[in-house]
């Protein structure tokens, strides 16, 4: 709230309306043994709107305005004025639980378009109303996998080692104490993804669902389909991790897999004629509309096929009409712990990230299928563009052959730690580190260029590389 606009006559009035002579009063029912003693006298004493403006600045800038190729898993793009202007304006930025569909209507409608954007991004039949990150929804994802594969009675996951390293740790963490066993696959050391014959010793096992990213960590593009098909073959469920903006220009999750395609002819096959497709699908949706306002705040989100709706948690926005005939909208398939008993709840989550899913919206929105597809293809190029520039850099190599989107791993001559803080010297947030979470690449850096970087940035990282390694 940047103006707080009580006076002390406005609070010694309502004090007197509520029948207490302090704020201090307020409280009393706290015990005093409870209360804070003495701790709250390191508070400093409160300073004017000038000063606060100026030290809120100085620390802003501490921040810096660096060149960024960092990428993995929260991307620099370019965000129209409109997102952020109309996100925050009173009617959205001050909004909460749309649990009165008739005094929500605007808010509700919001959600809905995004679930319609998101469910078609993603090549799904429904979307909820978002979760807080793309880890904690990849967990949810395979808790949710856990209850809808009924075929299957292990509660085993396999996951891949090119999942980005955070989010299979917050998963792990999740579902640690559910009797759910997480199964790490190995990645080819070649390619950089995870191989058929790495599943192979799990074919006569019962698994209950595969996660799939698209692109994965590396940036390097999974063979999706053979994967898909390979879960459907094994009565294993499949959950796709994705970057939405990849979605604009890779086959969506709902159509990956080969077996009940249609043939060239047109004819349908003998396994019916569509294709399997993910079960369920997740993410970070920060690449769209979200800054990178260190760290924070993202928003995750959760797609599945019709026939697991009723596994999915979070809110789901439906579009009806009432007793006239006129359309609106209100939430629906609330299975959440605060709507039925919580034995029965698919989850406990009681928000979600609703101003920054206003945001994705907004985003979206104005920039429609073709200009998201505008976005990835720029964001792919600068990405080849800049490999092509520090590949010839002595010691500077491609770690991993094959198709990629949006980042890539680099091999050092030199640790990365290291080259990294030079580069930062020089005003460059040069890329990710990949030692600490795969020491078996040595001196690896992961980069990316997004849509937001011209061809002088490039040369820029490419000099001030050069400059550090030879």
């Amino acid at each position: 709230m940047p103006f707080i606009p009580h006076t002390e006559n406005d609070v010694r009035d309502m004090l007197h309306a509520v029948g207490v002579s302090s704020i201090d009063d307020l409280f009393d029912e706290i015990p005093k043994d409870l209360r804070t003693m003495g701790g709250l006298a390191k508070i400093p004493a409160g300073i004017s709107e000038m000063e606060i403006g100026r030290l809120m600045m100085a620390r802003a800038e501490q921040d810096g305005r660096p060149l960024c190729f960092m990428g993995a898993g929260a991307y620099d793009h370019h965000i129209p004025a409109a997102v952020w202007e109309i996100a925050t304006r009173g009617e959205f930025y001050s909004s909460y639980t749309p649990y009165q569909a008739e005094a929500s209507q605007g808010t509700l409608q919001l959600l809905y378009e995004y679930q319609t954007m998101m469910a078609s991004l993603t090549g799904m039949d429904v979307s909820n109303a978002s979760l807080y990150d793309g880890a904690s929804a990849l967990a949810e994802a395979v808790l949710m996998a856990v209850r809808a594969n009924r075929k299957s009675n292990t509660k085993r996951v396999l996951m891949p080692s090119t999942v980005h390293p955070v989010y299979r740790k917050v998963v792990h963490a999740i579902v640690k104490n559910q009797g759910i066993e997480l199964i790490e696959l190995p990645y080819c050391s070649e390619r950089g993804h995870i191989t058929l014959e790495s599943l192979q010793k799990y074919a006569h096992d019962d698994i209950t669902a595969l996660v799939i990213p698209q692109p994965n960590f590396f940036g390097v593009l999974e063979e999706v389909d053979a994967l898909t098909d390979w879960a459907h073959q094994h009565n294993a469920l499949v959950i796709g991790v994705v970057n939405p903006i990849s979605l604009a220009v890779l086959a969506s999750p709902g159509e990956w897999g080969n077996v009940g395609a249609d043939d060239a002819h047109g004819c349908a096959s003998a396994a019916g004629g569509t294709k399997p497709g993910a079960a369920i699908v997740c993410g970070e949706g920060q690449p769209l509309g979200a800054p990178l306002s260190s760290g924070g705040p993202y928003f995750g989100f959760l797609c599945c096929k019709q026939e697991h709706v009723r596994q999915m948690p979070g809110r789901i926005v439906g579009r009806t009409v009432d007793l006239d005939g006129k359309p609106g909208f209100t939430l629906t398939l609330q299975a959440r712990e605060q709507h039925i008993r919580r034995s029965k709840a698919t989850s406990n989550i009681c928000t979600n990230q609703g101003l920054v899913v206003t945001a994705a919206t907004i985003h979206m929105s104005l920039l429609g299928p073709d200009g998201l597809e505008r976005v990835a293809a720029q964001c792919h190029d600068n990405t080849l563009n800049l490999i092509d520039k520090l590949a010839t850099i002595p010691g500077v190599t491609k770690l991993f052959e094959g198709p990629l989107f949006h980042e890539a791993a680099l091999q050092l001559p030199r640790p990365a730690d290291e080259v990294l803080t030079k580069l930062a010297a020089q005003g460059l947030v040069g890329g990710y580190n990949l030692h600490d979470d795969y020491p078996e690449l040595g001196h690896a850096l992961l980069i990316c260029a997004t849509e937001t970087k011209t061809a002088a940035d490039l040369e820029t990282y490419a000099t001030h590389l050069r400059g550090i390694l030879t």
